[in-house]
């Protein structure tokens, strides 16, 4: 009896697990530029949103004026060292590449490659300077060297009580001129989110 009853019990074990592995997963496509806060974590919206307002605040001060009245050229900018000081997971690289699209794609400066990125157009170019025509191939010591370096960091402040919490992030950036070190440009962007409904994760 009482094995029979453990292989009944098994049976519907066995088939409510197969019946659970078995839901269908729905997928819908959304428009990439629709805002979802799924968790209350910092996501693409927000990399966009600061990316766009603190470029365009940026090129909107008085040091671009100078500096063109000056060297009669538009700045050469690069994006140095963006830390992540929150206390959440930033894709800080997607971040960074906003930053570059906005400065490019606003015609006020131009953009240069960073270390990293430099290392391989280096390796190609003394490829090039081994394999390529003459007529092809780019020389050494050409290279754009930029005028200005970007750095900054973001920082999160978490207030919560309960259920309730308020995530409190700040985006400070500055430029700085290779010249002289000299700051040209301090910017901060804030973002406050409050999440309600769950336990408080830090």
């Amino acid at each position: 009896m009482k094995r029979t009853f453990s292989f009944i019990c098994l049976a519907f074990l066995t088939v409510l697990l197969g019946a659970c592995g078995n839901q269908a997963v729905k997928v819908e496509r959304i428009g990439v530029d629709e805002v979802n806060d799924l968790s209350g974590k910092w996501n693409d919206t927000d990399s966009k949103l600061v990316s766009n307002e603190m470029v365009d605040d940026m090129l909107s001060r008085p040091w671009l004026e100078t500096h063109v009245l000056q060297t009669n050229k538009m700045p050469n900018i690069i994006v140095g060292g963006i830390r992540n000081l929150s206390h959440e997971h930033v894709n800080v690289t997607t971040f960074v590449n906003d930053i570059e699209r906005e400065i490019i794609n606003s015609g006020s400066a131009s953009f240069v490659a960073n270390s990293g990125e430099r290392g391989q157009i280096r390796d190609e170019r003394f490829d090039q300077d081994l394999n390529a025509s003459e007529e092809s191939r780019k020389a050494m010591g050409q290279e754009l060297g930029a005028d200005y370096m970007m750095i900054g960091s973001i920082n999160t402040i978490i207030d919560a009580a309960g259920k309730t919490q308020i995530t409190y992030y700040q985006v400070d950036l500055k430029l700085v001129s290779l010249t002289d070190n000299r700051t040209v440009w301090i910017g901060q962007k804030k973002i406050k989110k409050l999440i309600t409904g769950r336990s408080v994760r830090y």
